[in-house]
């Protein structure tokens, strides 16, 4: 399995309080991890399919990622929170 964070994820983590922007990482290496080795992925994880190929992930209440998961590649895409994803997913 192929992994790229995007610059507009990149750009995103940026904007994040030092705290959130540490959990973020964190959350986004351990999708890395269970995404590649087909691991069980648990609830606790906020794995979610939204629209097409792009999934959620969940830290939380605030902190959200959306990556765009196609065959063997996932794209990072955003961080952010509900109303950043639902605004980049509302202009696709």
């Amino acid at each position: 399995m192929r992994f790229e964070f995007k610059p507009s994820f990149d750009r995103s983590v940026k904007k994040l309080p030092g705290r959130e922007k540490e959990e973020i990482k964190e959350v986004a290496f351990q999708a890395i991890d269970i995404l590649s080795q087909d691991r069980i992925i648990h609830k606790g994880l906020g794995l979610k399919r939204l629209k097409g190929d792009f999934w959620e992930i969940r830290k939380g209440l605030k902190a959200r990622i959306l990556f765009r998961w196609q065959g063997d590649l996932a794209e990072f895409i955003l961080a952010g929170d509900h109303n950043d994803i639902k605004r980049f997913l509302k202009n696709i």
